[in-house]
Order: structure tokens, then C-alpha cells, then sequence
């Protein structure tokens, strides 16, 4: 059964979380260096099959675009290009980071675990794929 896939990009590592073969539960798949996730996506993508792939979207408060949102929209660009056939949805990314560093926090990981950027993005991605299921 086919997955939805989460992606939370960054200028140096992308988060990425997908979900059960039943779209219930969102997991964290791992963090990527973003100069490797194309070829990473190439090769999950090859093996797992994705139905949609949702994107964190940059915005400020009044929802103007962020310094990251031109990144963004070009890497959305080079992923429609690369996977035509796999059709790609944009949410909203406040607050997920904020939301990974408190569940970090709830979950009683250490100071020295919660600083680990890599993990807050795979969690971020995780918390945007359980929102877009939980619509």
C-alpha cells in the first residue's frame, strides 16, 4: 500500500517522516544533508511506493515569504521534475519546529539529545505528516 512522505527542508539537512502502509500514523524516516536528498528520495522512492509527497512551506506570521521559501519552491520544482507522477502538497510549517523542540522536551530527552538539530527536523517533519492526517 502506498505512503505519504513528509519533507521538512532546510538549507543544510532535510527531515523526512512517512506513513504507515495505512495512513495512520506518521514516523520519523530519518534526516538527510540536503546536497543528498535527491539521490536519497531516488532510491526510497524506487523502493517504497509514494502517493504524495507534502512539503513544509516557509511563512512568516503574516504569511509572507521567508528567506527559505525561494529554497523551497526551487526544490518543489526539481521534485515535480523528478517524480511527475507523484503529486506534491504544500503545508504550513510554523510551528513545528517549536513543536518538535517541546515534544523533545516531553519526552525527557536530555539537554545535549535536544540540541541535535537533525533530530528536531525529522521530528518536525513527523508532527507536519500527523497534522495533514489528523485534517
Amino acid at each position: 500500500m502506498p505512503r505519504i512522505l513528509s519533507i521538512d527542508y532546510g538549507g543544510k539537512r532535510t527531515g523526512l517522516a512517512v506513513t504507515d502502509p495505512l495512513k495512520i500514523i506518521a514516523s520519523g524516516l530519518r534526516t538527510v544533508e540536503t546536497p543528498k536528498l535527491m539521490a536519497f528520495l531516488k532510491e526510497y522512492i524506487a523502493k517504497e511506493d509514494v502517493e504524495l509527497i507534502i512539503i513544509g512551506m516557509p511563512v512568516n506570521w503574516d504569511d509572507s515569504d521567508t528567506h527559505a521559501t525561494p529554497l523551497v519552491k526551487k526544490f518543489i520544482k526539481a521534485l515535480q521534475k523528478t517524480f511527475p507522477q507523484i503529486p506534491i502538497k504544500e503545508v504550513d510549517e510554523r510551528f513545528t519546529s517549536k513543536l518538535a523542540s517541546q515534544a523533545m522536551l516531553d519526552m525527557g530527552l536530555k539537554k545535549k539529545q535536544r540540541q541535535n538539530k537533525a533530530l528536531v527536523d525529522e521530528i518536525a517533519a513527523t508532527i507536519m505528516l500527523q497534522e495533514y492526517l489528523n485534517r
